[in-house]
Parts: C-alpha cells; sequence; structure tokens
C-alpha cells in the first residue's frame, strides 16, 4: 500500500494540471478569414490572378537596389582609392575613369541618378 500511495499522488496531481490548463478557442472562420486577408494585403494586391506581376514587381525593385547598392560602393571604394594615391578628391567621375580607377562611369538604374560630391568624395544615387 506504501507503494501505491505515491503513485495515486502523482496521477491525482497530473489529473489535476490537466484540469486547471485552459485552452484557448479555436479562431472562427471569420477571424481566419480576416487574418489571411490582412496577410495578403500587406505582400501583394491579393488578386491570384496578379500574382506573376507582384512577383516580378518586387523582382525589379530587388535587383534596382541591388545595383544601386552596388554601384554607390564601387564608386565610393574607388574614389577613397583616388584619394589615398593623389592626396585629394577627383574632380568629378569622369577623372577615375580617365586616371584608370574604373573602367567607366556606371549608368544609373532607371529613374535614378548618381550624384557626386567633390567636396566630400562621396557618391550617393538618388531618384531624379
Amino acid at each position: 500500500m506504501k507503494q501505491l500511495t505515491p503513485l495515486l499522488v502523482c496521477l491525482s496531481l497530473t489529473f489535476a494540471a490537466c484540469q486547471k490548463e485552459e485552452s484557448k478557442p479555436a479562431p472562427t472562420a471569420a477571424e481566419q478569414a480576416k487574418a489571411f486577408n490582412n496577410a495578403i494585403s500587406n505582400n501583394s494586391s491579393g488578386n491570384p490572378v496578379a500574382a506573376p506581376a507582384n512577383y516580378l514587381g518586387a523582382l525589379a525593385k530587388g535587383q534596382q537596389s541591388a545595383i544601386k547598392t552596388i554601384d554607390s560602393t564601387s564608386l565610393n571604394k574607388a574614389v577613397e582609392l583616388f584619394y589615398a594615391q593623389e592626396g585629394r578628391y577627383p574632380k568629378d567621375l569622369q577623372e577615375l575613369v580617365a586616371n584608370k580607377y574604373i573602367g567607366e562611369v556606371p549608368k544609373a538604374p532607371i529613374g535614378m541618378q548618381i550624384n557626386y560630391d567633390p567636396k566630400t568624395g562621396k557618391v550617393n544615387v538618388v531618384n531624379q
């Protein structure tokens, strides 16, 4: 009987713990639909027919962002190298080409332009 008592206590505590635990009710169909619509509206137009256009638009934005970052980073590095070797910033980006720090000034992505400040030596790609 002494061996049975701890087992009964353990089972009763387990049963009591299970009874106290409150479970959340399952979301209603309306709540599920609202959550789904919120997720779609945040990520796309919500129209399945427009999904390919949304995907291609996102790809284009990503590519434009990547090109912008690469162009400005590579130009800034070339300006820093020019400054380190020449002791001054180039007058314009064409001076980097003339002195063979870069092969050519890259074209800005569509709707963007490359700004260079010869006083600070900073290159930025900005909207037109």
